[in-house]
């Protein structure tokens, strides 16, 4: 067996809270050594994690029994996408994804890539042939993931004040 079929996307469950905040804050440090503003103002938390949870929005791809990256994946509206400065690919449903940080112990493997592609096909699993995502202007790195996997740049969506690049992919 390769050691890409272990790799598995599936609900965080609460008993997984302590290690997903722990990617969580490498990531917000990872952003901060990278010079960007991206989450460095206290979000994402623990809460965010547990409210992801209670929503039914909380994964991780895990290898085996270690948890290599979370994503809060979202297969409802996102309020800040109604008011997109420029226009989206597609009107139709379309799945959500917020909060993707990879564990430091998995940077550089292609696993941020690797969880995209099964968001993408849990997305179709679901019957949504859209995925609709923002970042950061300075996120390098997911810039580059949205880039390879070609999302399309579509506008600017505003999230607690501040301009977030927005990018669609369509499934079909």
């Amino acid at each position: 067996m390769s050691s890409t079929e272990q790799l598995h996307l599936r609900k965080a469950t609460i008993s997984e809270i302590p290690v997903i905040w722990e990617i969580l804050q490498d990531a917000i440090e990872q952003r901060r050594l990278d010079g960007s503003t991206q989450w460095q103002d206290g979000y994402p938390n623990e809460v965010s994690i547990k409210n992801d949870i209670e929503n039914g929005y909380a994964y991780v791809y895990t290898e085996k029994e270690s948890v290599l990256a979370y994503a809060a994946i979202i297969f409802d509206i996102e309020p800040a996408y109604e008011n997109i400065v420029g226009k989206w690919l597609s009107n139709g449903d379309y799945t959500v994804v917020h909060r993707v940080a990879v564990s430091k112990t998995a940077k550089g493997k292609g696993i941020a890539t690797k969880l995209f592609e099964s968001i993408e096909g849990l997305s179709v699993q679901n019957n949504v042939y859209s995925i609709k995502v923002d970042t950061n202007f300075d996120n390098i790195p997911m810039l580059k993931i949205l880039d390879r996997l070609k999302y399309t740049y579509c506008g600017e969506v505003y999230f607690r004040g501040s301009a977030r690049k927005a990018f669609e992919k369509r499934l079909i």
